[in-house]
């Protein structure tokens, strides 16, 4: 179990170390400051609403999810010295899964409303 664990988080951290940089330069400071033209709310809906688009960025929420889970389980372990491990990691991968599960409503209703 645990190097699956090990995997997802690996592969969370490289998807997070490439995609959220970009995300954020695009929406913080690209389409902000008019370098660029957004794309337009139909045109997003579009995109979600297309098959291939809704597994990448479910799979791709899902491993950043994992990927934060593991480094805060690992933070609070090292950096904070907390005992409590079982319940410190029921409550660090149920909020990845919690969070993971809302991800997919939200996918699903985007999809549904495109």
């Amino acid at each position: 179990m645990e190097p699956l664990v090990w995997l997802m988080f690996s592969a969370g951290g490289v998807l997070a170390a490439v995609f959220l940089p970009i995300l954020a330069i695009l929406f913080g400071l690209v389409f902000p400051l008019g370098w660029a033209d957004p794309p337009d709310y139909q045109h997003l809906r579009a995109v979600i609403g297309h098959p291939v688009t809704f597994v990448i960025l479910l799979g791709l929420f899902v491993l950043m999810l994992v990927h934060s889970a593991h480094r805060f389980r690992y933070t609070l372990y090292d950096g904070l010295q907390i005992k409590h491990k079982r319940t410190v990691a029921a409550l660090c991968y149920g909020t990845a899964v919690v969070g993971s599960i809302v991800t997919l409503v939200v996918l699903l209703a985007a999809a549904r409303a495109s």
